[in-house]
């Protein structure tokens, strides 16, 4: 047999369309038998293109090295799997047999960035349906709304602790609960519903259009510029009539507040807090008082956020470690 003789392992991405495949791949399976071990999209694709493919129920090796036998070349179209225990087999018999053919694994194509959001929509499609998960079948966009923010602080607590390991892991979560909600927006009336691809498109038609010194040759010019300009874009685009149209009336009340004061601030709006001492009922002079703090912080560019968040973080620690030192009969 000659040294050229060869089993190629076509290996291709289950998740592309079927006979999307590399011009190298189109030209071995052009020149040489193709086999698979199941009836398969990939497999029809390639028939349709002209090119026959035996398909092998047994002995598959086997029927690969008579192919080889007799055309020097033979192609194994691999299943979604990849076929691992057929590669060993035929790895264990070409090294018992030197010489008898080289084994070559080709990819035909090959998942692009972003491909496991595939899986994670398919997933969360059959949980979501009938027959999946009764707890998720039960959800609804409301009943929900708590989980997405708990998620959220919590990728949020990975951050501030510069734990990259679990960020990816809690923006998983958070990834859920985007998907979920998508999915349950499949069920909505007819006129009213969509999908995760709505979102998604929505998503980068947004992006594209928003960053124009990217996407359309515009100048770059400096970030506050970038800024500017996003700005700019997102004013044209949503029909408001305040600048604090937008803002998350839900968020916490500290970052509520420094959301309104920024937003203020950016176009020029001089108005003043109201004054602690002029309210009448404690809790509006107290809420006063709070607001004028945080008109303080961002006037000298700290984040009351971040500055309370720490300063009640301390304060934990110091109560854990008075708790430590009280007998342990009065803990």
């Amino acid at each position: 047999m000659s040294g050229a003789a060869r089993i190629v392992l076509l290996v291709t991405s289950p998740r592309l369309p079927a006979g999307l495949l590399t011009a190298a791949a189109w030209d071995v399976v052009r020149s040489a038998p193709v086999l698979a071990g199941a009836e398969s999209e990939q497999v029809a694709a390639v028939r349709a293109a002209g090119v026959e493919v035996v398909v092998v129920d047994a002995g598959a090796t086997q029927a690969l090295l008579d192919a080889v036998a007799g055309h020097g070349t033979a192609v194994w179209l691999a299943g979604p799997g990849g076929d691992e225990s057929l590669a060993r087999e035929l790895g264990l018999r070409l090294a018992r047999q030197p010489g008898l053919a080289e084994l070559e694994l080709m990819y035909g194509s090959w998942d692009p960035p972003g491909a496991r959001l595939l899986d994670a929509v398919e997933v969360m499609d059959r949980l979501a349906s009938p027959g999946g998960d009764p707890w998720k079948l039960a959800q609804t966009h409301r009943s929900l709304a708590g989980f997405l923010i708990e998620e959220c602080y919590e990728a949020y607590d990975a951050i501030s602790a510069d734990d990259t390991d679990a960020l990816r892991e809690e923006l998983g979560d958070v990834l859920l609960q985007v998907l979920l909600h998508a999915r349950l927006a499949e069920n909505l009336p007819e006129g009213e519903r969509w999908t995760v691809d709505d979102v998604a498109g929505a998503l980068v038609d947004k992006m594209v259009r928003r960053n124009p010194h990217v996407f359309s040759g515009a100048e770059t010019g400096t970030l506050e510029e970038i800024e500017a300009n996003w700005e700019r874009i997102k004013q044209a685009e949503k029909t408001r009539t305040s600048v604090l149209d937008g803002i998350a009336l839900s968020q916490p009340a500290l970052a509520l507040a420094a959301k309104v004061l920024d937003r203020a601030g950016r176009v020029g709006l001089a108005v003043p807090p109201p004054l602690a001492e002029s309210q009448v009922d404690p809790e509006a002079r107290l809420g006063a008082g709070l607001l004028a703090t945080v008109a303080a912080a961002r006037q000298a560019g700290i984040d009351p956020e971040a500055a309370l968040r720490r300063a009640t973080l301390a304060y934990a620690e110091a109560v854990r470690a008075a708790e430590q030192e009280r007998p342990e009969e009065d803990r």
